[in-house]
C-alpha cells in the first residue's frame, strides 16, 4: 500500500510574508518541516506542494522534492487533491508547512493507523490542553467517542461544564490530516455544511455528512509559526537543541 506525505507551503501570509522561507537557525522553515517528515520511514514519497517558484527552488536546493499547485486553491484539501491527481497513492498525510517543531512520532502514529485499518477514510490528531487554552477561539477543540472517532470540533471550549467547575479534560486539535485516496477525491462533492460555515472548520463538512474521522492522541508539540513572535520562540527552541 503506497503512502505519500504532502507539505503544503504557500508564500503569501498576511502576518508573516514569505513564511516558508524565513530563516530558522540557518535553514528555511520548510526545510525543518521536510527533514522531520523524512524521518518517518513509512512514506514512499515526501512532497512540498507550493504555489511559488521561490519555494520550489529552495526545496530543490536542499535536495527535497516539490510540486507546483494552483495559487487559487480555496482550501488545503483542494491543494491536496491537485497533488493526488498528479501523484497517485493509496493514502495521503498532510503535514502543515508552518510546523517546524512537528514530532516525527506523531506523523508516524497517524500514518500507521491509516495503514493498519482499511476502514478509516480520514484521520487526524489531538493533544491535551489546559483550561486556559480551551478558552482560546483560535485553538480548535475536539471531543471523541470511546472508539477514538470525533464527535465534534469547535472553537468553543467543549465539553461545557454545565454544573460549574471544569471539564475532566480538554483536547486541542492538531491540524494534520490523513486521507484515503478515494475519499479525498470525493471530498469536494460532499454537501454544503452549515456547521463548517458557522465555525469555519472544514472538517465539520465531513462529520455533518456522517463520515467518521479517527482522532489519535499525541503529546503537545512546540508552537507553529503564525506570527513574528512565534518565529522568535521557535528559533529559541531549535537553537537550544542545536538544530
Amino acid at each position: 500500500m503506497s503512502i505519500i506525505a504532502v507539505i503544503p507551503s504557500r508564500y503569501a501570509s498576511t502576518r508573516l510574508p514569505g513564511k516558508p522561507l524565513v530563516d530558522i537557525c540557518g535553514k528555511p522553515m520548510v526545510q525543518h518541516v521536510y527533514e522531520r517528515v523524512r524521518q518517518v520511514e513509512l512514506f514512499d514519497e515526501v512532497l512540498v506542494a507550493t504555489d511559488d517558484e521561490r519555494i520550489m527552488n529552495a526545496v530543490s536546493s536542499f535536495g527535497g522534492k516539490a510540486c507546483m499547485t494552483s495559487a487559487d486553491c480555496p482550501s488545503g484539501s483542494d491543494r491536496l487533491i491537485e497533488v493526488a491527481k498528479a501523484h497517485p497513492a493509496d493514502i495521503y498525510v498532510n503535514v502543515q508547512g508552518d510546523e517546524p517543531l512537528v514530532e516525527p512520532s506523531a506523523i508516524e502514529k497517524l500514518a500507521r493507523a491509516m495503514l493498519e485499518d482499511s476502514a478509516l477514510q480520514m484521520g487526524t490528531l489531538c493533544y491535551p490542553i489546559t483550561v486556559e487554552q480551551a478558552q482560546n477561539p483560535n485553538l480548535v477543540k475536539v471531543v471523541r467517542a470511546y472508539n477514538g472517532n470525533a464527535l465534534y470540533f469547535s472553537r468553543s471550549p467543549i465539553p461545557f461544564p454545565r454544573s460549574g467547575g471544569i471539564a475532566p479534560s480538554y483536547y486541542g486539535h492538531l491540524g494534520m490530516y490523513a486521507y484515503r485516496h478515494d475519499f479525498l477525491m470525493n471530498f469536494g462533492s460532499l454537501p454544503y455544511s452549515p456547521l463548517e460555515n458557522t465555525e469555519k472548520l472544514e472538517q465539520l463538512r465531513v462529520l455533518q455528512a456522517g463520515i467518521a474521522i479517527r482522532v489519535l492522541e499525541v503529546e503537545a508539540m512546540g508552537p507553529g509559526v503564525d506570527t513574528p513572535e512565534d518565529l522568535e520562540e521557535v528559533r529559541r527552541i531549535l537553537g537550544k537543541k542545536g538544530e
